[in-house]
């Protein structure tokens, strides 16, 4: 039963500040006999904000007899609230959050003014000076300590409890705020939303309870934020003006654009949001460009970082000045075991000798066998190189292929908790001469910002991906910019080399990707298509394709070797209920479960990370496997898939160490287990079905996806291309063959980036 105990904060024995699982003792301001130790304390456990010694705060939740602790409070939610009692108010008074006095003077001073002692303080502090033990210059001191101390803890307070931020949440916007956090909520409760610490509808619903109006100016100021951020979330980099007054209109359920002008003119002028004029190109008209600052940043940062590179010469390139290149591609080929064509060859020397270059291609082409040879041509030669990826998954392919030690970008920039940003950088940067991104595709604007800065100037990149594959989940068309930017050199493979008489894959990818319709007459191995119209029959055949017909065929497991890929999220064939529908069917007996919001997780679930977490080094569209659920504190443990080989590793600094990679390729099977608490499961949901966003990066045996007009506002041809092109080993479409070719013939829709205006300078 849930009750809820108050008391003040004896000492802390654990907190742990990534997970907020915390061991906290507090002296409780009513008696339980059965749960307090010799000193009189209670144990409270739970995932919370950290707490100081010495303040009073309030637990919701139940009691738990431990088996090994005896009996615990397991709260569910905990609060700051004001001291009460005389004991408690004692006890702050004499805590680290007081300054000025210890617990003799504490308990002076409680014992003149009983419990009215923090309201005294508060409201009538010159009332020390009537207390003949206390000396005035000890009053004076507590006196400046408890005016500083008190605006804080009453600032809390109301965050909390009248405004529901956690704690954790409440003490970043009073660091923001200060001593004025009350009155600028009061005044402007939109600053909240302006400042990025909530979202817009959180701040209009907060304005509402205190009154605001729907006229109020900061409202207007957080919907237009709100505007450009969802053009941001959509994968723009900026916002075209027009675009930003019309979603902000819609968002605040405005007929006038005409405020929303002087509001958007107001957020410019304090630089809340950055304007430029960005030349259309081909007879376009000029597009008035609205930028959330970082991405403008970026950009330009990018830009420079880029044009620095591709102008400085290198090592690289004075080696190779009066190289023979007939005789050392042929010997390369020879020494790579590899028959290469005249397009691979010549990849292979634009790397060596262009400072930034680009390798891209369709499946099959090659490119895997381009980038060992540029890896063997390194190695003979004693250069040092890196090679990395944007996912987790996708370096393991990359070092599974290539038989080198590849790492995700994220930990080749090597995150620091500390200073929550990047040890490589500007300065600090990668001592290499070589650094080679695969999945390229996938860079999107700010990583590759931050990868660019921890690049020396002589250093070459080597950027590898499919330019016709779907862009970056993050802001920015980062691959397909610098391609038609012409700053790079640009190796484009068009010979397929990877292709069986009985297989459709390679084939019916490079259709689509030609306009062309996929061959489906279902005479394939590898590539089927079932024409059903009815939603409902859509789901149903598809839970029995995964469930029964794959694995009884071909022997694949459901849930491991087997991938659903929707184009859209919501709808009866959409990700949210496909999920539920394959949860249900493929994993539904499990008995220990946690819900967390609309989310079921089970033990066995297959889940996938939805952000970037780089505490615990996982990243958006990582896959793994629930292991474990322990409702005792309140976690449960993941198992990411890497491949066969586990976690990608850092690339060690001395190439020749010849035991760094033996270990490499020799880990055992499987990855290090992750923890997250229960209050971390937003950062979750189920994969066993996913958008097609989600898989890139990704290879899976099999791949089952439904293609119907419900999705039409997203069936387009480089998402059906990168949905097909996932699969290693069985393609198995389900739904309409309207929809199949509405998907073929419809373009990509062009993503709003200044990058490629700005290379081209």
């Amino acid at each position: 039963m849930t009750e809820k105990i108050s008391g003040i904060v004896d000492r802390i024995p654990h907190h742990n500040e990534d997970t907020g699982w915390s061991v906290i003792k507090i002296v409780p301001e009513k008696d339980y006999p059965q749960a307090q130790g010799h000193d009189g304390t209670v144990t409270v456990v739970g995932t919370m904000p950290s707490f100081n010694e010495g303040e009073s705060a309030q637990f919701t939740g139940e009691w738990d007899n431990n088996q090994r602790f005896g009996r615990q409070f397991k709260a569910s939610a905990a609060i700051l609230r004001l001291p009460k009692t005389e004991n408690e108010i004692i006890s702050y008074l004499s805590s680290a959050e007081v300054k000025s006095i210890g617990p003799k003077t504490a308990k002076i001073i409680v014992d003149h003014f009983g419990e009215a002692t923090i309201d005294i303080l508060d409201e009538e502090p010159e009332r020390l000076f009537r207390i003949r033990e206390l000396k005035p210059e000890l009053a004076r001191r507590l006196m400046r300590d408890w005016e500083d101390n008190h605006v804080q803890r009453h600032t809390l307070i109301y965050l909390q409890e009248k405004l529901g931020f956690n704690t954790r949440l409440a003490r970043r916007i009073y660091s923001k705020y200060g001593t004025e956090t009350r009155r600028n909520i009061r005044t402007d409760p939109y600053q909240l939303a302006t400042d990025e610490f909530i979202n817009f509808k959180k701040a209009d619903d907060i304005a509402r309870k205190l009154g605001a109006l729907d006229e109020h100016r900061g409202r207007l100021r957080a919907g237009l934020l709100q505007a450009v951020n969802d053009f941001v979330r959509d994968g723009h980099a900026f916002a075209p003006r027009p675009g930003v007054l019309a979603q902000a209109a819609k968002l605040l359920r405005l007929e006038d654009e005409g405020a929303l002008e002087e509001a958007l003119n107001d957020l410019l002028d304090d630089e809340k949001l950055g304007e430029e004029e960005l030349d259309g190109g081909k007879g376009s008209k000029p597009t008035r460009a609205i930028y959330l600052p970082r991405f403008w940043h970026a950009e330009n940062d990018v830009t420079e970082k880029l044009r620095a590179i591709a102008l400085r010469s290198s090592r690289l390139i004075h080696v190779h000045r009066d190289t023979d290149w007939t005789r050392f591609l042929a010997d390369l080929s020879q020494s790579s075991n590899l028959a290469s064509s005249a397009q691979q060859e010549s990849a292979v020397r634009t790397a060596l000798t262009s400072k930034v270059s680009v390798l891209t291609g369709g499946p099959g082409t090659g490119k895997t066998a381009t980038l060992q040879m540029i890896i063997n041509a390194l190695r003979e030669s004693d250069f040092v190189f890196k090679l990395a990826a944007p996912t987790g998954r996708a370096a393991r392919r990359l070092s599974d292929a290539t038989e080198n030690i590849a790492s995700t970008i994220h930990r080749l920039l090597r995150w620091d908790p500390d200073s929550r940003g990047f040890k490589h950088h500007e300065g600090n940067t990668l001592r290499v001469d070589i650094i080679v991104i695969d999945e390229a595709s996938m860079l999107d604007l700010l990583l590759f910002n931050y990868l660019l800065k921890a690049l020396q100037p002589t250093t070459h990149l080597l950027l590898v991906g499919d330019v016709d594959q779907l862009p970056s989940v993050g802001a920015g068309n980062v691959l397909r910019d610098v391609v038609d930017s012409g700053i790079a050199s640009v190796t484009r493979l068009d010979r397929i080399f990877r292709q069986d008489d009985s297989s459709h894959i390679v084939s019916n990818a490079h259709r689509i990707n030609q306009g062309k319709r996929p061959i489906s007459d279902n005479n394939s191995s590898d590539f089927f298509f079932f024409e059903i119209a009815d939603p409902e029959a859509v789901a149903d055949m598809l839970v029995d394709i995964v469930k029964r017909r794959i694995p009884a065929r071909w022997d694949f497991d459901p849930v491991q070797d087997i991938q659903v890929i929707a184009p859209m999220k919501d709808g009866m064939i959409g990700v949210n209920k496909l999920n539920s529908r394959l949860q249900q069917a493929l994993n539904g007996v499990s008995t220990a479960w946690v819900k967390s919001g609309r989310h079921v997780f089970r033990v066995g679930d297959k889940v996938m990370q939805t952000r970037n977490n780089y505490d615990k080094d996982v990243y958006n569209g990582d896959i793994g496997f629930i292991q474990s659920i322990n409702t005792d504190d309140k976690s449960l443990k993941i198992k990411f898939d890497y491949g066969d080989q586990g976690r990608p590793l850092e690339q060690p600094a001395d190439l020749s160490d010849e035991s760094d990679l033996e270990r490499f390729l020799e880990l055992p099977p499987g990855s290090d287990l992750v923890t997250y608490q229960f209050s971390e499961l937003d950062d979750l949901m189920l994969a066993y079905c996913i958008t097609v966003h989600k898989t890139q990066g990704s290879e899976f045996p099999a791949v089952v996806m439904p293609i119907h007009s419900q999705h039409y506002m997203m069936l387009q041809r480089n998402l059906l291309y990168t949905a097909i092109t996932r699969a290693k080993k069985l393609v198995v479409l389900v739904g309409t063959r309207d929809a199949l070719q509405k998907a073929v013939d419809n373009k990509v829709a062009e993503r709003h980036s200044g990058l490629l205006h700005r290379l081209r300078g």
